[in-house]
C-alpha cells in the first residue's frame, strides 16, 4: 500500500466499512505505540493524520499518548519520507512523548537540591539516536499536537518541551484514563498563556502575605521559647496556596469551603486563612487562666464535661466576601493527632453542604455548591490506609462531591523519618494515580508557580468534577515540634536548611531585582508586620486574666424520656400500605414481592411487625415529620441479612426504586447506599455529613458488628469525644449486628465493651434491643432530637438472628401507643405482694441471650419460676438508673441479682455493670456473674461448643448452677 502517488487527495476515500473500521483500530494502536503498527500504515498516519471518524476530535485535543501526527488531510510538504526518515519522526515522537510522562525527573522542584537519583536519559535525543540536525530537519507539527506557531522544528519542540516540563512546576498527567482531560492538561501545561502572569499589585500582596507567614513564626518561636506549634516554616507557601484555592472556589460559586488538615502549619493557617486574630493565638501559648468562669481546667471538665483540645487541633470558621456577589463560608475542621482521619469527615461535610435534603426522593446534589480542601504531609498521605480509602470516595455515587483539592505539604521527613524508610513509591503523591488524579509536583521556594498550580486546580475541578493533587514540596527548618534537634537525625539536610533563606527573602529578592519592589518597601513591609504581631501580643497581656477559653456547658443529665415517637395507627395503616405501592410497569422479584405483600395486614388485630418492618416504618414516619434520612453500609439497600430490602431492583431492567421515594406523606429526601468496603472512611463520612447537616437523620451500618473496630480512631476521637473537646454535636446513630449464634469470633461480637468504656459526660447512647416496638421507638426519639442540644449519637447493638424471631416481633399497637423503655421486665410490676416475696433472684442482661432466656422458660409449668424474675436492659449508657431502682425495690426478699451475658466476662457489658450493681443493690443481697469465662478470643468458631457453652449459660441462670461446672469444653 503507496500513499504517495495522489499526494493532493485524501486517501481515506478508498476506504469505508469494515475496512474504515479496521483502520481507526490501527490508528487507536498507533497512538498508545507507534512501533506497534506496519511501517506502512504508520507512515500512513503520520503523513495524513487521523482517519474520518476520530479526526474531528483529533483536531482539537491531544490524541490518547500525545501523538504528534498532522492534521487529517494535510499531507506533508516536501515530498514522501524515506524509511529513515520515518524512523526518526517516530523517534523524535517517542520522544516527545518521554518528555510529557518523565519529565518531572529532571524539574526543579526541591527547594535545598537534595533529589532522588532518577534516570534522565528518556528524555535526551540522543537516548533515541538523535541529532540536533536530525530534529531541525523534522516538522515540529510532526511530533507536537499543541506546537504554537513560533515553534517551527523538531529541534524548537523539544527544547520547549522540556522547558514546560522540567521547570520548578513538574505535571504528571500521562496516568489520565480520560483522553479528553489528559489532552486539556497537556495543553494548559504547554500553552504559551499558561500560568498567566501576576499583576505588579498581586506579586506585592503575594510578599506582604509571605512576610506574615514567616514573621509569625518567628515571632512566638522568640516569645513563646520551646513551645509546640507544629510550623509551617519551608512550606510557608501553603497560606497563600489555601488564600488563592478559597478566591478562586468562591469566584466558581462555592458557598463553603471546607477544609482538612493535620497539626503541621494548622496555627498559621487558622490566623491567616480562618481569621484567627493574633491575640487569641497567643493567648493560647501563654495559657491565660480563665479566672472568671473556670477556676482551673481540672475544674472546668468536672463542672462541665467539657476538656477542650491542645490549639493546633482546633478549627475554626470565617466569612469570605469580595466585592458584592462573591459570599463563601470557609470552614477548617477539628483534627486529633491522627493525621489523615479528618478527610473523609471534611468530605462528609462537603457532600452535605451540596444537598438540598428539602424534597422527597434522593437528594438534589450541586457539585459547584461547596469544595473539599484535603491537606495532607508526604508520609502520611502514603502511609495512611484512610487517604486511600478516601480518595476511593472520588467516583462512587454515594459519596462524590465534585472533586477535592488535596494539597500535600511535603517537607519530605514524617516526624524523623526519611522518605526512604517511609515509603516504597517514588513520590508520596504516587498513590492519587491510581485513582485517575492529575499531579503536580511544585518547588515551594518558587511562589508564583504554585498559584500556577492552584488555578490549573481549581479550573481542572470546575471543568471535570474530578480531584487534583498539589505536591507542594519544600522542607522543615525545624525539628518535629521545635523542641527537637533535627541535625542528630537528618544532619545533611539540616546543613543546607542552616542557610538556605526563606521563601519570602528569596521572593522579595526577586521582585527587588524586576524593580517591581523597592528595598524600601521591603523594609516598610517587615515593619507593618511585625508591628501587628506585636499589636497583638500587647492586647493579649492587656487582657490577661479575662476569659479566652470558651466552653460549652454540658450538664451531663440524662436525655428526657418525654419525646413522643408513638403514631396514631390510622397513620400507620396509611403509611403502611403506600409503602407496598410500585411504579407502572415495575417488575418486583416473585419471591420478595410475596415476602414484602404480607406486611399489608401486620398491623391488624392478632398480627405483629417483625424488625425490618418495625424500621421502615420508622422510617416513613420520621420522613412525613419532615427529617431527611441518609442510611449507608456495605450492604444496606437489601440488608447484610437479606432482612430490609429498602431498595427494590426491577427484575428485568435492574432499574432501582424505593417506596420511601414516591409515598405521598413523605417531606424529606431520603437517600441509601451501599457503601464501599470501608469502615473507617465511610463511618467517617457519615460524621462529618451529621455534623454539617445536624437536621438529617444520618444512620451507618457495619456488616457485622465486629467490624466496627476497624473504624476505632473515629469512635475514639470524634464520636465519642468530639462534643467534649470541640463542643461539635452530632447524632448519627450507629447500627452494629450483635449477638451470639456460633458464627465464629468476627461474626459474633461488636464490642460492646469498649463503647460502654468511653461513655461518660452523657456523649450517646448505648442501647442493645430486642423487640422491633422498641427499635421503632428509639429511631423515632433519636431523629426528634437532631438539631437539639440533647441530640447525642446512637450507638445501637442490632440484632442478626432476632431479625426474624417471632419472639423480637411487636403488635401493632406498640408502635401507636407506646414509647421506648430503657428497661422491659418480663413481669407485671403490679404483681402481689405475696408473689413478690417469694422471689430471690433477679436476672439483668442485654440483648439476644435474653430472648434465649425467655425461649427457654415459655415451656416452664406454672409455678416452676415463682423464685425468679427478669428484666432486660435495653439502654445500657446512659444506664437507666431510677428504672432498675424500681424494679429491685419490687422484692424485699431477693437474695442475689445476677448479670447474665453471653459475651466473655473480660468483655460485653459485666465489667461496665458490676460496680453500678453493687451501688444498686440493697443490703446483703449480692451480685453475681453467669456467662463465658474470660477469654482472649470473643467467641469459638465450633458450633457444637457454642451450642454448649450458651446451653450451660441458660441452665446456670434459671436453675442455680454455676456456669463453669456444665460448660462442655473442645
Amino acid at each position: 500500500m503507496s500513499i504517495h502517488d495522489e499526494r493532493n487527495s485524501s486517501p481515506w476515500k478508498s476506504y469505508y466499512g469494515p475496512n474504515l473500521g479496521y483502520v481507526q483500530e490501527q490508528y487507536e494502536l498507533f497512538l498508545t505505540d507507534p512501533n506497534a503498527v506496519e511501517a506502512s500504515v504508520r507512515e500512513l498516519f503520520l503523513v495524513w493524520g487521523a482517519p474520518p471518524s476520530t479526526a474531528a476530535a483529533s483536531s482539537s485535543a491531544a490524541p490518547a499518548a500525545g501523538t504528534g501526527a498532522v492534521q487529517s488531510g494535510a499531507p506533508l510538504a516536501g515530498g514522501p519520507l524515506d524509511s529513515n526518515m520515518l524512523k526518526k519522526v517516530v523517534a523524535a515522537h517517542q520522544l516527545m512523548l518521554n518528555i510529557r510522562r518523565y519529565g518531572h525527573l529532571g524539574a526543579d522542584i526541591n527547594p535545598l537540591g537534595i533529589s532522588q537519583t532518577a534516570d534522565t536519559k528518556l528524555l535526551d535525543p540522543e537516548t533515541f539516536g538523535l541529532t540536533k540536525e536530525d530534529l531541525l530537519s523534522i516538522p515540529a507539527s510532526l511530533i507536537w499536537d499543541n506546537a504554537p506557531d513560533s515553534i517551527a522544528n523538531g529541534w524548537d519542540a523539544i527544547v520547549r518541551l522540556r522547558e514546560i516540563y522540567t521547570r520548578s512546576a513538574a505535571y504528571e498527567f500521562t496516568h489520565i484514563h480520560d483522553e479528553n482531560e489528559r489532552s486539556w492538561l497537556h495543553k494548559q501545561a504547554e500553552s504559551g498563556s499558561f500560568p498567566a502572569p501576576l499583576s505588579n499589585r498581586e506579586k506585592e500582596a503575594l510578599l506582604e502575605r509571605l512576610m506574615q507567614v514567616e514573621q509569625f513564626e518567628s515571632f512566638i518561636h522568640k516569645t513563646f521559647v520551646g513551645q509546640k506549634r507544629f510550623s509551617i516554616e519551608g512550606v510557608d507557601m501553603l497560606v497563600p496556596v489555601l488564600d488563592e484555592i478559597v478566591r478562586a472556589t468562591a469566584h466558581d460559586g462555592a458557598q463553603h469551603i471546607l477544609i482538612g488538615m493535620a497539626h503541621r502549619g494548622r496555627l498559621n493557617v487558622l490566623t491567616h486563612v480562618l481569621g484567627k486574630p493574633y491575640e487569641k493565638i497567643f493567648s493560647e501559648f501563654h495559657h491565660s487562666p480563665n479566672k472568671e468562669l473556670v477556676p482551673s481546667e481540672g475544674s472546668m471538665g468536672i463542672n462541665y464535661g467539657w476538656s477542650g483540645d491542645v490549639k493546633y487541633h482546633l478549627g475554626a470558621d470565617r466569612a469570605f466576601t469580595e466585592g458584592e456577589t462573591v459570599r463563601a463560608k470557609v470552614t477548617l475542621a477539628n483534627n486529633p493527632s491522627h493525621l489523615e482521619f479528618v478527610n473523609p469527615v471534611v468530605e462528609g461535610y462537603t457532600r452535605a453542604a451540596q444537598e438540598d435534603r428539602s424534597k422527597p426522593g434522593f437528594p438534589e446534589q450541586d457539585l459547584h455548591s461547596a469544595v473539599t480542601v484535603c491537606v495532607h504531609g508526604d508520609a502520611a498521605f502514603i502511609g495512611e490506609g484512610i487517604v486511600a480509602e478516601t480518595l476511593n470516595f472520588n467516583n462512587l455515587q454515594g459519596y462524590r462531591n465534585g472533586g477535592t483539592i488535596h494539597i500535600i505539604a511535603n517537607n519530605r521527613l514524617g516526624f524523623t523519618t526519611n522518605s526512604v524508610d517511609s515509603r516504597s513509591t517514588y513520590y508520596a503523591s504516587d498513590l492519587a494515580k491510581g485513582f485517575d488524579l492529575p499531579i503536580m509536583h511544585v518547588n515551594a521556594d518558587d511562589p508564583e508557580a504554585c498559584l500556577a498550580a492552584v488555578r490549573l486546580a481549581c479550573e481542572y475541578r470546575l471543568r471535570f468534577q474530578k480531584g487534583f493533587v498539589i505536591d507542594l514540596i519544600g522542607y522543615r527548618r525545624f525539628g518535629h515540634n521545635e523542641m527537637d534537634d533535627p541535625e542528630a537525625t537528618q544532619p545533611l539536610v539540616y546543613s543546607k536548611v542552616r542557610n538556605h533563606p526563606t521563601v519570602a527573602t528569596l521572593y522579595g529578592n526577586l521582585l527587588k531585582a524586576e524593580k517591581t519592589i523597592t528595598e524600601e518597601q521591603l523594609v516598610q513591609l517587615r515593619e507593618k508586620t511585625l508591628g501587628a504581631l506585636q499589636s497583638g501580643y500587647d492586647a493579649m497581656k492587656a487582657n490577661e486574666g479575662k476569659a479566652h477559653v470558651q466552653v460549652t456547658q454540658e450538664n451531663g443529665v440524662v436525655v428526657p424520656e418525654d419525646v413522643r415517637t408513638a403514631v396514631p395507627m390510622e397513620t400507620l395503616k396509611e403509611i403502611n400500605l403506600e409503602l407496598l405501592n410500585r411504579p407502572e410497569g415495575f417488575t418486583e422479584y416473585s419471591k420478595l414481592q410475596r415476602i414484602l405483600q404480607r406486611r399489608a395486614t401486620s398491623l391488624n388485630d392478632g398480627e405483629k411487625l417483625d424488625w425490618a418492618h418495625a424500621e421502615a416504618l420508622a422510617f416513613a414516619t420520621i420522613l412525613a415529620d419532615g427529617t431527611p434520612i441518609r442510611l449507608s453500609g456495605q450492604d444496606s439497600e437489601r440488608g447484610t441479612f437479606a432482612h430490609r430490602h429498602i431498595m427494590l431492583n426491577d427484575n428485568a431492567t435492574a432499574q432501582k426504586f424505593t417506596p420511601l421515594h414516591m409515598f405521598p406523606q413523605a417531606k424529606a429526601s431520603f437517600a441509601v447506599h451501599n457503601s464501599p468496603l470501608s469502615e473507617t472512611a465511610v463511618l467517617a463520612f457519615e460524621y462529618g455529613y451529621n455534623v454539617f447537616a445536624p437536621e438529617s437523620f444520618v444512620i451507618w451500618e457495619a456488616q457485622f458488628g465486629d467490624f466496627a473496630n476497624v473504624a476505632q480512631v473515629i469512635f475514639d476521637q470524634f464520636m465519642s469525644a468530639g462534643r467534649a473537646k470541640w463542643s461539635q454535636k452530632s447524632g448519627i446513630a450507629i447500627l452494629l449486628p450483635h449477638g451470639y449464634e456460633g458464627q465464629g469470633p468476627e461474626h459474633s461480637s461488636a464490642r460492646l465493651e469498649r463503647f460502654l468504656q468511653l461513655s461518660a459526660d452523657n456523649n450517646w447512647t448505648v442501647a442493645n434491643l430486642t423487640t422491633s416496638a422498641q427499635y421503632f421507638h428509639l429511631l423515632r426519639k433519636q431523629a426528634a432530637m437532631l438539631g437539639s442540644d440533647n441530640v447525642r449519637p446512637l450507638v445501637l447493638m442490632a440484632p442478626k438472628s432476632l431479625l426474624r424471631n417471632p419472639r423480637v416481633a411487636s403488635h401493632g399497637v406498640e408502635f401507636s401507643e407506646g414509647s421506648f423503655k430503657p428497661v422491659l421486665p418480663q413481669f407485671s410490676l403490679t404483681e402481689t405482694k405475696a408473689a413478690k416475696d417469694k422471689v430471690k433472684r433477679l436476672l439483668l442482661g442485654t440483648g439476644k441471650v435474653m430472648v434465649d432466656l425467655e425461649e427457654a422458660m415459655s415451656s416452664a409449668g406454672e409455678g416452676e419460676y415463682a423464685w425468679l424474675r427478669v428484666a432486660r436492659v435495653e439502654q445500657l449508657y446512659p444506664l437507666p438508673q431510677a428504672e432498675l431502682e424500681r424494679i429491685i425495690g419490687q422484692f424485699s426478699k431477693l437474695e442475689e441479682i445476677v448479670w447474665v451475658q453471653e459475651e466473655p466476662k473480660n468483655q460485653g457489658s459485666w465489667s461496665y455493670m458490676e460496680p453500678r450493681l453493687r451501688e444498686l443493690a440493697p443490703g446483703k443481697v449480692g451480685v453475681r456473674y453467669i456467662g463465658r469465662p474470660d477469654r482472649a478470643s470473643t467467641a469459638t468458631g465450633h458450633q457444637e461448643i457454642h451450642v454448649a457453652e450458651q446451653n450451660a449459660i441458660i441452665s446456670s441462670a434459671l436453675n442455680g448452677q454455676p456456669f463453669e461446672s456444665s460448660l462442655v469444653r473442645g
